[in-house]
């Protein structure tokens, strides 16, 4: 009987998948914004934990004093469960150093 690829060993560890692992550079980080910005412009807290995603990426310790908040703060407004206020949102966005631009719909 052949054995099938299904079959793992003791030492095999699964850990869930984080996006902010992906994230290596601002480019990388700046088209995964603007993907959520683009496909999901009305998903409030989808485009705030994107955020979260990227804070992440850079080091959340560093991004919540560049934004002038306390990393607990900052983990509370960006996670799933957050309702960070726009000041908040454009606090965040200054210390990533990411910046929103308007255009025609």
């Amino acid at each position: 009987m052949p054995k099938t690829a299904a079959k793992t060993s003791a030492k095999t560890r699964i850990r869930p998948y984080d996006v902010a692992e992906q994230l290596r550079t601002p480019e990388e980080m700046v088209a995964y914004l603007d993907a959520w910005l683009a496909e999901a412009p009305d998903d409030a807290a989808g485009i705030a934990r994107a955020l979260g995603d990227i804070a992440r990426a850079k080091g959340m310790s560093q991004v919540a004093r560049d934004a002038g908040l306390s990393r607990e703060s900052l983990y509370k407004a960006l996670s799933e469960t957050g309702n960070p206020s726009f000041a908040t949102i454009l606090k965040v966005a200054r210390a990533l150093g990411v910046r929103f631009h308007a255009e025609a719909a």
